[in-house]
């Protein structure tokens, strides 16, 4: 991944420092667990997670998964489907996975939950052992599973869990095979629609982002629209789209935490269930107005970001090296997509796996410390959700606080990934890097 000035990739990697330069201290620092630990550690955190969520408390923690499983079951036996025939929350190509899991083992709530776990845990075992190719794949791949670990079951019991093992195979693809790492995001934003912001610092961290990005993209996208409108679905082929858009403040958003605050207080702010969109939302004096600015923030700051991403790469005298961008670019992407979206599921956190792994994986500087932040981010949220979610629910302190102390872990992350774009290279470059005055792309 890692680009020579030829423009081709060299994924060699020295301890040696530069020359009168100090190390830098990375989470790969020091002794890295064997690959047999590595191996033992993901079949312990997968077991784990199935147990949680098939056998011990599937209501609570993979209650999506029921739901999805009706949506599948009842296209089977009525011909009835989501996207095709009524309008859905999920991309087109949501549906394929679903599909895949429910006509196979969809027969109860169970069965489809086993089946998506092995599903899932399927794609993280692939992914793994392609970080394992890399020269800090051993620590990356650890910190993933602590990871899992410290987010729960929402980590593999959602829509979102394919998200991390197609971004990072996508990112790890991007020097040697941008093509492919398009295809892959595209295929990932028509399931999950995250992934394909992804192809904002992929785009900007290529030589030529139209022939090796874009057109992949549309090419996918192209394939994807037609097969939708060719069995009928075209009038709802966007409303993923316009589904969010009448959507309320999560009770878990960024947005909504003065009020989570204020209702310790005062009772005018209310904390309910919307059954039509089957999430909690905050209610209370202000909250419609927040919700518009909310609206308009989250354009914004994504056209900020998307600006500043390719600011660093083809504008100024001072581009960031192509690993370095695509990893704090992706980072920067998908924090502004969190920390300014009036919704925020407790699943969503898994978007912030692949720019960490892939960082780590590659040994680039300055990542110790994101890392931590981002398994800290996960374990207040999994403490949240499901331990505690009903005394968020209900409004009581340590609940509450502890929510609130997630999202402004959050807001400090998006801070920080910014100023890392922001700022000049890193002192120390890693062998192989172009320097400041070469081109900061990848690809042929």
């Amino acid at each position: 991944m890692t680009p020579a000035p030829t423009g081709q990739a060299d994924d060699r990697q020295t301890s040696a420092p530069a020359p009168g330069r100090r190390p830098v201290r990375t989470l790969t620092s020091g002794r890295t667990p064997t690959t047999a630990v590595v191996w033992v550690t993901f079949a312990v955190v997968h077991l784990w997670i199935a147990f949680c969520g098939v056998v011990w408390i599937p209501q609570e923690v993979f209650w999506d998964l029921s739901l999805y499983r009706s949506w599948i079951s009842e296209g089977l036996l009525s011909g009835h489907w989501p996207v095709l025939d009524e309008p859905w929350v999920y991309p087109a190509g949501a549906l394929v996975p679903l599909l895949a899991v429910g006509a196979l083992l969809g027969g109860d709530d169970t069965a489809f939950a086993a089946g998506w776990t092995v599903l899932v845990t399927a794609l993280n075992l692939v992914t793994v052992a392609w970080l394992l190719r890399r020269p800090g794949g051993r620590a990356a791949a650890t910190w993933w599973m602590a990871f899992v670990l410290a987010l729960g079951p929402v980590a593999v019991g959602r829509l979102d869990a394919l998200v991390p093992p197609l971004a990072i195979l996508a990112l790890l693809a991007v020097a040697r095979r941008p093509r492919v790492a398009a295809v892959l995001l595209t295929v990932g934003a028509w399931v999950k629609v995250a992934p394909g912001a992804l192809l904002l610092p992929v785009v900007a961290a290529l030589r030529r982002p139209w022939r090796d990005a874009v057109v992949p993209a549309l090419v996918v996208s192209a394939l994807v629209v037609g097969t939708v409108v060719a069995l009928g679905g075209a009038g709802h082929l966007t409303s993923f789209l316009s589904a969010q858009g009448g959507r309320g403040m999560q009770l878990e958003a960024v947005g909504a935490s003065p009020w989570l605050l204020w209702g310790l207080f005062s009772p005018s702010v209310e904390r309910a269930f919307d059954p039509d969109i089957i999430t909690f939302e905050v209610y209370g004096p202000g909250v419609t107005a927040a919700v518009l600015v909310l609206d308009v923030v989250f354009v914004v700051a994504t056209a900020v970001t998307a600006w500043l991403v390719w600011r660093r790469r083809r504008g100024g005298a001072d581009p960031l090296p192509a690993p370095e961008l695509l990893a704090r670019g992706s980072l920067l992407v998908m924090l502004t997509l969190i920390v300014t979206n009036k919704v925020l599921s407790p699943q969503y956190i898994v978007w912030l796996v692949a720019p960490v792994a892939v960082a780590l994986a590659l040994g680039l500087p300055g990542w110790r410390r994101t890392a931590w932040s981002v398994l800290a981010v996960a374990t207040a949220t999994q403490v949240v959700f499901p331990w505690l979610y009903d005394d968020v629910i209900d409004g009581w302190p340590f609940a509450t606080l502890v929510l609130v102390a997630r999202n402004v872990a959050l807001v400090v992350l998006w801070v920080g990934a910014a100023r890392a774009c922001l700022r000049p290279p890193s002192a120390v470059e890693e062998p192989g890097q172009p320097s400041r005055t070469e081109p900061a792309a990848v690809g042929a």
